[in-house]
């Protein structure tokens, strides 16, 4: 089938459309990156914990994670998604307009649950709708939209950071405006047609929607595949069933690496991590922005290489990347390297992760479980990942100050260092292949 066909030009539009909800990820998750020291200065009399304010988007994550799958599965991947739009848009205007820390994070808690709940319904759906050969790079571009998010974050925050005493209300209140822009636009896409078919049944609906995707002859197949497998499956086959508890492993192992990398710790502190090491305020801003870059460059290089070499080269690359950058920015803090030894290294993780982790773990976890367990699945793997992501960035402002009071911010990576090492061990021995194999074959 030609590249350029009306048909595949409709699974790139849909798929980039929903893939938007990574954007909004990227952007609400980064964009307190510019604003917490303001923050922190400012309600500094209230009592409240500075790391929880600025973790309660991760906390909302948590819950969006741990239960989005409820209303993927029983209301549709479509309505879901338009859901997180609207949450979306309330949490930006809200965390903007509010003149205390716990309004503020009531507000950046429903931000936490769009983010939670999209990592669930935009992977899933995008996998659902792609042809086994583009699954990786379509569902991937859900991590792109993330990452060019927090590129548009870094720079956003930026370009506002001169506006005074009132700048990280601008960058707060900003992000509603792509927010409204993204749920209009996936008000057209189609439900999921495997969700039709194994939640309602809906057989029809469903053939009209592969029609679009597919000559008559593939989607009568992918029917025929779709209720083949269903028919295998009995109702009390859920995910802790023991014939799924393979998948269950690798789901969880796969996102617990990836926080314990240390990739959100360091994309929510970089601006305070690069003033640790000797650079300056704007510079660390400008810093921010070239790890946006960075992260965008390598994401889209993932992005092309990830359904060409599979899944598990890129992990192998990535890990082996880890290891090396977080060991070297260990030993910058160890022996006092001046200049540019830190940013570069962190620069490299950067990469690393994008390469690596960042462009297979959406892929990957939606890929390994059935269709009817999909979306549970999926917030399995979401919600570990957020779990983690939650606690290290609750404690990195303490840990941090702690650290770099003793000299001890070298340790701080070298333990990165040393959980990647179990990843890549992960990799070696555990992970599969899933390169161009359906998902029901998968």
């Amino acid at each position: 089938m030609n590249t350029t066909s009306p048909t595949n030009n409709k699974i790139l539009y849909w798929s980039i459309t929903v893939a938007l909800a990574g954007f909004l990820f990227g952007f609400d998750t980064i964009v307190i990156n510019g604003a917490e020291q303001q923050i922190q200065e400012l309600w500094k009399g209230f009592g409240m914990s500075h790391g929880l304010v600025v973790s309660m988007a991760l906390w909302g994550t948590v819950i969006g994670a741990l239960f989005g799958s409820i209303p993927t599965d029983r209301f549709g991947r479509k309505n879901t998604l338009i859901w997180i739009g609207i949450l979306y848009t309330i949490s930006a205007l809200g965390s903007a307009l509010v003149s205390d820390p716990y309004s503020f994070s009531f507000f950046r808690f429903m931000g936490g649950l769009g983010v939670g709940a999209s990592t669930i319904a935009a992977p899933a759906y995008v996998s659902e709708i792609a042809p086994a050969h583009r699954r990786g790079s379509l569902v991937a571009m859900y991590q792109f939209n993330i990452v060019f998010g927090i590129l548009i974050a870094y720079a956003s925050n930026f370009a506002l950071s001169g506006l005074g005493e009132n700048a990280w209300r601008w960058m707060m209140g900003v992000e509603a405006i792509p927010a409204i822009i993204y749920t209009v636009m996936v008000l057209g896409v189609p439900n999921s047609p495997r969700w039709l078919v194994v939640r309602k049944n809906d057989v029809e609906r469903a053939r009209e929607i592969l029609l679009q995707l597919n000559t008559e002859a593939e989607a009568e197949s992918i029917l025929t595949s779709i209720q083949e497998k269903g028919n295998t499956v009995t109702k009390n086959q859920g995910l802790f069933d023991p014939k799924y508890r393979y998948a269950f492993l690798l789901a969880f192992l796969f996102a617990f690496f990836n926080q314990v990398s240390g990739i959100n710790a360091f994309l929510y502190f970089s601006k305070r991590i690069f003033e640790v090491a000797g650079l300056g305020s704007e510079a660390a801003f400008l810093g921010g922005i070239g790890i946006g870059i960075v992260n965008l460059i390598f994401t889209m290089l993932g992005l092309y290489l990830i359904d060409r070499v599979g899944r598990k080269l890129l992990m192998y690359i990535g890990s082996v990347g880890y290891i090396f950058s977080l060991t070297m920015v260990a030993m910058a803090f160890f022996y006092d390297w001046q200049g540019i030894a830190v940013p570069a290294f962190l620069f490299l993780f950067i990469a690393s992760h994008a390469i690596g982790q960042g462009a297979v773990i959406w892929v990957f976890i939606s890929e390994i479980f059935p269709n009817h367990l999909r979306a549970t699945g999926q917030s399995l793997g979401s919600s570990t990942h957020w779990v983690a992501a939650a606690l290290i960035t609750l404690f990195m402002p303490q840990v941090l100050e702690a650290a770099q009071a003793g000299g001890y911010v070298g340790y701080i990576f070298l333990a990165f260092a040393g959980m990647m090492v179990l990843q890549l061990l992960f990799v070696i021995f555990m992970m599969p292949e899933t390169k161009g194999t359906s998902l029901e074959e998968v």
